[in-house]
Parts: structure tokens; C-alpha cells; sequence
């Protein structure tokens, strides 16, 4: 092939990776959810002790949220146990709900809202796939109410 056509194809393969929208027939799956659910960091607060164990936690144990509560000006926010969280909800409602989804921090909603829909298909597809959803994260508390939980402060410090 001369070295023309391989630019070419390079070319091509790069534009295709660059875009921001799935390949063509490249389909929702179970699998392809696992995969987001994994380089997306979701584990990392929704599965108890995921991070502790150096993302060894099996799979069987993913997404049913945390009793580690976050705290900082805003409150004291947990992590949702995401099986119950979308076994309320349609593929559809999920995907409306991710189209404009807002949480208190520290969760990176934005990177949901940034999401293809595949990619968001694929998620509630791996999530609701992962069977008995457990029990219910921990409420939000207020500013100025002391959890029950553990907790990490997250407080910014501003230099002198």
C-alpha cells in the first residue's frame, strides 16, 4: 500500500476514534456498560471498599453504594446504591435523567451528562444486570449535622 493510502487510513481511523458519537452499529450492551462503568471511575465511591482493595472488589459487589459520606460546606453526601437507583427507573427515564443530571458534590455529574447515549444505554444495561440491589446508601445530611458514618472532610484550603 503507498504511503499515501496509509496516511489516508490513519486519517480516517483517527477521525472516527475522535468523535464524540459510537461507530456505526455499535449497539448498547451489558458489556460495553462494564467497561464505562469502570474507566468512569463509578466504582471508586459507589462500591464499598473498591478503592481500598486496589479495584479488586468482584464484580458481584459493585454499585450498591457507600456508608463513606463526603463532607464539606454542602453537607455530608454518600454514594447511591445504583441498582436501586435505576431499578426505579425506565432506559429511557435514566437516559432523560442523564441528559440533565445534577447532584451535590463530589459526584462528577458532568461526566454523565458528557456520556454518549450508547455509553449511557450501556450503563443502566450493566447495572441493572448485576442482580439483588442491597440496601439503601445513608440520606444526605445538612451543613452543620454530624454523620453517624465514617466520613472524609473535603475542605478546601486556601494559601497564605
Amino acid at each position: 500500500m503507498p504511503i499515501r493510502s496509509k496516511i489516508a487510513v490513519y486519517l480516517v481511523l483517527f477521525a472516527a476514534l475522535a468523535l464524540p458519537g459510537r461507530a456505526a452499529g455499535d449497539e448498547p450492551s451489558a458489556e460495553r456498560g462494564h467497561y464505562v462503568a469502570l474507566i468512569g471511575g463509578c466504582n471508586d465511591c459507589h462500591t464499598e471498599g473498591y478503592r481500598q482493595s486496589n479495584g479488586g472488589t468482584p464484580v458481584a459487589e459493585w454499585l450498591k453504594g457507600s456508608v463513606l459520606g463526603s463532607q464539606g460546606p454542602w453537607g455530608t453526601t454518600y454514594a447511591a446504591n445504583l441498582r436501586l437507583y435505576m431499578a426505579a427507573m425506565t432506559e429511557d427515564q435514566w437516559v432523560a435523567t442523564a441528559r440533565t443530571l445534577e447532584a451535590r458534590p463530589i459526584m462528577p455529574w458532568f461526566t454523565i451528562r458528557a456520556m454518549t447515549e450508547t455509553d449511557q444505554r450501556s450503563l443502566y444495561r450493566f447495572i441493572r444486570s448485576l442482580g439483588a440491589p442491597g440496601d439503601p446508601a445513608p440520606d444526605y445530611l445538612p451543613p452543620g449535622v454530624t454523620p453517624k458514618t465514617p466520613y472524609v472532610v473535603e475542605m478546601p484550603v486556601m494559601p497564605h
